[in-house]
């Protein structure tokens, strides 16, 4: 499996944001998919995820001001994000997990930086 991530950019604080992620390849039915964020010198951590029966995950720190969604026909996951803040400045990365093979794949970060 190989994820296909894109969306990133810079935008205006209070402004809103999609980004998206495509698996590509043999996808396991039951995943997990999600998006992570990491700032230079500090941990990756999460976002938001949602598994293929449509439970969601999200952080505190986002609550109310993200969404995230997925096709399962396209194997694609959406994070809408709005309101953004400074503080969401960092590069997002997909993530793939094949929840019965237990295999996670990372796709390349996007960086979304948020102006004040």
């Amino acid at each position: 499996v190989q994820l296909q991530a894109s969306g990133g950019g810079l935008v205006q604080a209070g402004e809103s944001l999609r980004l998206s992620c495509a698996a590509v390849g043999a996808v396991g039915s039951i995943n997990i998919m999600g998006w992570y964020r990491q700032t230079p010198g500090n941990l990756r951590h999460l976002v938001a995820d949602m598994n293929s029966r449509g439970v969601t995950n999200y952080a505190d720190s986002v609550k109310g001001r993200v969404s995230i969604s997925r096709d399962n026909t396209k194997n694609t996951v959406y994070l809408e994000m709005n309101n953004l803040k400074p503080e969401d400045t960092a590069d997002y990365y997909c993530r793939y997990t094949d929840v019965v093979g237990g295999k996670t794949v990372w796709g390349k970060g996007t960086l979304v930086t948020v102006s004040s």
